[in-house]
């Protein structure tokens, strides 16, 4: 692709760090580890970070922690990647899907109230592209009904809603280092909690379930290998010292389309205010309005594609996969209407002003072009 749909942004500083560690003794379990984990506990406001293997380690291992299993529903959003639905499934529980907002797209807190069950012991908040969900509302909920919360956090580390940065409101918040994330580690992800409990938990399972207590061959639990190396950790340790301007850029690039887009007729935008809070950029995601249709839209991320215009359809609704066929039936009218129109563009640190120009040129020619095919078809139709 000449414009990628994203791109990491790697420093010198950031290579020096990893190339310091291969040059020392410890690849994993070290001081980079320990650096990282409380760089990103106290950016989020909490009390402990648990660097794992990636974000859906994160939320397999919150999800253990907080003693999810068989007979439990846990709420959660289609709308979403389908991690958070299986991180439920790996535990026993039962995904619950709940439809989404129109204008948000995170999920419905009047649908998640009417989900509730006497089997319900969780809910799985995805703060979708970035933005944040309604975490007031949902917490007075959550509390009201004895649930736990755990905090989808994965795209959104840096949003913030209330004054407070999203990952610290739940029981336990997950965020994920993949390279289209704000900051990466390549892999990666970090589970934050200000409960010790969990927190202790965590890092056992995380470690072949060995205890503090316990050495190299005794294990306490059955546990995991979602350990983070020390070479990830030292690349994210320099990653988070430069998180204010990687957001800054991020939302620099956010503002470039909007400026150029915003006249069109034929999409829905992203908010760039969010009342009461802020979004950390995950992705741009357009959404074409509703004289279009599914095939439209594929229509024209393939003319994108074409042009060497990295693009894609964010997100594929869970309960229509087919590892999700026993919840094919389900109908979640906004989720669906809202998947079958949205057009991810390519979105980084380094997007250039020109680059942006570019991609918007492409996207509206697409756009005319399947207009006119559609014309030419009515016609033919009609004839």
């Amino acid at each position: 692709m000449r414009i990628p749909l994203s791109a990491p942004d790697i420093s010198e500083t950031e290579i020096d760090a990893v190339v310091a560690v291969l040059r020392g003794s410890q690849l994993s379990l070290g001081p980079k580890m320990e650096e990282f984990e409380v760089a990103v506990a106290d950016y989020v406001g909490v009390r402990h970070g648990i660097a794992v293997s990636s974000g859906t380690a994160g939320l397999h291992l919150a999800l253990l922690a907080l003693e999810i299993g068989d007979g439990d529903e846990v709420i959660v959003p289609s709308f979403t990647f389908i991690a958070a639905a299986n991180a439920v499934r790996y535990v026993g529980a039962t995904p619950v899907f709940v439809d989404i907002d129109e204008a948000t797209l995170n999920m419905s807190v009047d649908a998640v109230e009417s989900a509730i069950t006497p089997r319900t012991r969780a809910m799985v908040v995805v703060h979708t592209f970035g933005r944040p969900a309604e975490m007031g509302r949902l917490m007075t909920l959550a509390q009201a009904h004895g649930l736990l919360v755990v905090e989808d956090a994965c795209e959104a580390l840096g949003a913030e809603v209330g004054g407070r940065r999203v990952g610290g409101l739940g029981d336990v918040g997950v965020f994920a280092f993949y390279p289209n994330k704000q900051i990466t580690t390549g892999e990666g992800g970090m589970i934050v909690t200000s409960n010790a409990e969990y927190a202790n938990r965590m890092r056992a399972l995380r470690n072949q379930g060995r205890d503090r207590a316990d050495d190299w061959f005794q294990h306490t639990e059955l546990g995991y290998n979602y350990r983070l190396s020390e070479i990830a950790c030292a690349l994210g340790v320099e990653q988070m010292k430069r998180l204010p301007e990687i957001l800054a850029k991020r939302a620099s690039v956010a503002r470039a389309y909007d400026h150029r887009l915003n006249a069109s007729p034929h999409l829905v935008l992203p908010e760039l205010q969010v009342a009461d809070g802020s979004t950390s950029w995950f992705v741009y995601v357009v959404r074409l309005t509703a004289e279009f249709d599914a095939a439209d839209r594929d229509a024209i991320i393939a003319e994108l594609k074409e042009a060497g215009i990295g693009c894609g359809r964010y997100f594929a609704p869970i309960h229509k996969q087919p590892a999700y066929s026993e919840w094919s039936s389900l109908r979640l009218p906004v989720t669906e209407a809202v998947a079958k129109r949205t057009i991810a563009l390519p979105f980084f640190n380094r997007l250039s002003n020109g680059e942006v120009a570019d991609v918007v040129s492409r996207l509206m020619d697409a756009i005319s072009n399947v207009e006119a095919s559609r014309e030419v078809t009515a016609v033919k139709e009609y004839e």
